[in-house]
């Protein structure tokens, strides 16, 4: 106990000077005007004194992820229900007693009663977050979340309410743990395929839950089981780890360990005992990277801007202004002619399609003969149920074949292009690079593309519904002669087959087409990014330069020097986090 106590001290003492020294890289950032970075560094400082992590709860609406929380803390705090309800992030802590508090703005908490929860974080109530709901935390006396864990109820992806998705994407960078819901219809969607990787760009720990457990047979358990962790693995590269089967609602009505409970609570605990002090400092220094870089990036606008003549700031300002302009004009301009390219792109993809079919489906329908002929000893039954499973892993090797064939070639497509759109918009912003300031030449260029900007989002079907193997069938396989009986089964699989070829290779044919579309609107989306950030900053900076101007040279020389001395202790403080552990 004495040993566990004195390794204990150190994380607590280190905990306390990150947070001394967050605090003071904050009040650097008050000090440059940059609020918002400033309220960030307290918060992170709150926390990692605290030595809290968090374990965002994240999936598709309607997976159930607030009802599983409140399975994991034993009793219905989070409000749940039949639309989505979710509409606000809420961080669950350890506290005495049960209570919430909301804040409006980055100073100011007010608590209210848990009956008014409700009120606050569903859509309905509180609708695109009309009452200006900043953060929501609800505290639970609970001995998982003593530890430091913070469990965190995220909106769903997919909602039909596209600002609660955009909320759970700008949260991804203070993820330390993700608890990634997953359900049966479908057991994935592309939107979660695609926020698992992010996460696991940042962090190391995933835990995969299947919610609603008690809802499927044991086939539809493990059909929604094994797609994901072929689907997942596939997209991450490595294995994914066990799937808990649980179901919210058996632990809340029995109060019992039902399903794989004990095992979820179990990964949870050991989790925060083994690995929460790296958690924490993971925490520690991905924060203090991303409050840096935005302080620094500020710092030094406001330097260039008291170095340079007002004027020449000024035109400046004018010319981001109008780069933005015309950005736009020209992404309009170009909409129509991206929709030729996206439809000639289409033309080729279906192109594809057609030749792949033409080369595959009698292919597959010659390997599948041998394969049926030589079970024909199975009776009916079993005969057929072997060639659908043999007519699904056909279609599944040969269209995954084919996409990674294509793939290359797709994205080749995709640059081309795109090419032309870059060059446009890099003619804009290659005026900004050219004045040689830091602060442009990191941010100006767009990169020419080399792929899609989005992953595959697509996966077969199995197509029960026209499987040939219906009652009938078997009971006419009983009475025919074993020739007939396998010539049957082989035409009726063959058609069987032919469907899912032409069903799956349909479908990553308008995955390429939707992955072009999204990559292009993303691709879009950060030029107008870096010129309203350009614009936004430099506006401020010259705003600031002005009106010290007025107070004489001697003040202005005395601010290049506090700029120059804060920046070197942003730098400084920086090092300082990193090299503390």
């Amino acid at each position: 106990m004495l040993a566990d106590a004195g390794r204990a001290a150190p994380r607590a003492n280190n905990r306390l000077e990150w947070g001394s020294e967050l605090q003071r890289l904050g009040e650097l950032a008050h000090q440059a005007g940059a609020a918002d970075v400033a309220a960030d560094a307290r918060l992170l400082a709150e926390r990692l004194v605290e030595g809290r992590f968090y374990v965002a709860c994240v999936g598709q609406f309607k997976r159930g992820k607030s009802t599983l929380l409140n399975g994991l803390v034993g009793e219905p705090i989070l409000p749940a229900g039949v639309l989505p309800v979710t509409s606000m992030l809420t961080i669950l802590r350890h506290g005495s007693e049960r209570r919430a508090r909301i804040r409006f703005d980055a100073e100011r908490w007010q608590w209210i009663p848990l009956s008014e929860l409700i009120d606050y974080v569903s859509e309905e109530r509180n609708p695109e977050n009309s009452k200006g709901v900043r953060a929501v935390e609800v505290f639970v006396p609970n001995r998982l979340l003593a530890s430091g864990m913070c469990l965190v109820d995220t909106p769903g992806l997919g909602s039909i309410f596209a600002g609660n998705t955009e909320i759970t994407r700008r949260f991804v960078p203070h993820v330390d743990v993700a608890l990634v819901v997953l359900g049966a219809d479908p057991p994935l969607s592309g939107e979660e395929s695609e926020l698992v990787g992010q996460l696991a760009a940042r962090i190391d720990h995933l835990i995969f839950v299947l919610n609603k457990s008690d809802r499927l047979s044991d086939a539809e358990r493990t059909q929604a089981k094994q797609f994901a962790e072929q689907v997942l693995s596939r997209r991450l590269g490595r294995s994914i780890g066990p799937i808990y089967e649980v179901s919210s609602l058996e632990r809340l009505a029995s109060g019992q360990l039902t399903r794989d409970w004990e095992q979820l609570e179990g990964r949870l605990e050991s989790l925060a005992h083994e690995a929460g002090a790296d958690l924490i400092q993971s925490a520690k220094q991905r924060g203090t990277d991303r409050l840096a870089d935005r302080l620094q990036r500020r710092l030094e606008e406001q330097r260039l801007a008291l170095i340079r003549p007002l004027e020449q700031s000024q035109q400046r300002v004018e010319e981001l202004r109008r780069c933005a302009a015309q950005a736009e004009r020209a992404m309009k301009e170009l909409g129509p002619l991206f929709a030729l390219e996206e439809q000639e792109l289409a033309r080729v993809f279906s192109g594809w399609r057609d030749q792949f079919l033409e080369r595959s489906a009698p292919l597959a329908r010659r390997q599948l003969r041998p394969a049926l002929e030589s079970k024909e000893h199975e009776l009916g039954r079993r005969l057929r149920r072997w060639a659908v499973r043999e007519a699904r892993e056909q279609s599944d090797r040969m269209t995954h074949d084919w996409l990674r064939e294509q793939q290359p070639h797709a994205e080749e497509l995709y640059r081309r292009t795109t090419e032309r759109f870059i060059e446009l918009a890099n003619e804009f912003l290659e005026r900004l690079a050219a004045s040689g300031e830091p602060v442009l030449a990191g941010m100006a260029a767009l990169g020419f593309e080399v792929g899609f900007r989005v992953p595959p989002r697509y996966y077969h079907l199995e197509m029960f519904h026209v499987e040939p193997s219906s009652a009938l069938r078997w009971l006419l396989d009983l009475f025919r002669p074993r020739t007939r009986r396998v010539k049957a089964v082989v035409a009726d699989t063959g058609a069987y087959l032919d469907r899912l070829l032409r069903t799956n290779s349909a479908r990553v044919m308008n995955d390429f087409i939707d992955r072009v579309v999204e990559s292009r609107r993303r691709l879009e989306f950060e030029l107008r990014s870096r010129l309203h950030d350009l614009y936004s900053v430099a506006e401020s900076a010259l705003e600031r330069a002005r009106i010290l101007r007025t107070s004489g040279s001697g003040a202005v020389e005395a601010e290049l020097q506090r700029l120059q001395g804060v920046l070197t202790r942003v730098e400084g403080l920086r090092s300082g986090l990193h090299d503390r552990s």
